[in-house]
C-alpha cells in the first residue's frame, strides 16, 4: 500500500473513533484482526493485553465509549510506509490528565490485521 493509503486508514479511524461509530471503526479491521492495549491489559487481565476479532473488539470499544463519553483523539503524528502507519496521540478525557499515545497499524489487503497501542 502506498503512504497515502495507510494514512486514508489513520485518517478514517480517528473520524470513527472520536465520533464513536464503533461498526465504521471496526469496518476497517480484518475479521481476526488482532488489538493490543495496556488499558486491556489492566481492565481485562485475563486477556494479557491482547483481543483477536471483531466481536472481541467490539465489546472492548463499546465498553470504553460508555465509560468515556468524552473520550477523544487529538492526531499529532503519522507516518506510514510499507504496511503500516504510526500514529501519535493525545488521548483526552474531561477530568483526568492528556495522555501521550503511540499505536501501529500493521495493515494487509486493505484492512487492519494488528493494532498495538503504547502509552507514554
Amino acid at each position: 500500500m502506498t503512504p497515502e493509503n495507510l494514512q486514508s486508514i489513520a485518517f478514517r479511524w480517528f473520524e470513527a473513533f472520536n465520533n464513536k461509530e464503533l461498526e465504521k471503526l471496526l469496518s476497517l479491521y480484518d475479521e481476526e484482526a488482532q488489538h493490543f492495549s495496556p488499558k486491556l491489559k489492566i481492565r481485562q487481565p485475563e486477556t494479557n493485553g491482547l483481543v483477536v476479532g471483531k466481536d472481541a473488539m467490539r465489546t472492548w470499544w463499546q465498553d470504553a465509549f460508555d465509560r468515556l463519553p468524552t473520550l477523544h483523539y487529538k492526531v499529532t503524528s503519522l507516518t506510514a510506509n510499507g504496511d503500516r502507519v504510526f500514529m501519535e496521540y493525545v488521548r483526552q478525557v474531561i477530568d483526568e490528565e492528556d495522555m501521550l499515545v503511540a499505536e501501529v497499524l500493521e495493515v494487509r489487503h486493505g484492512k487492519i490485521i494488528s493494532s498495538r497501542v503504547y502509552h507514554g
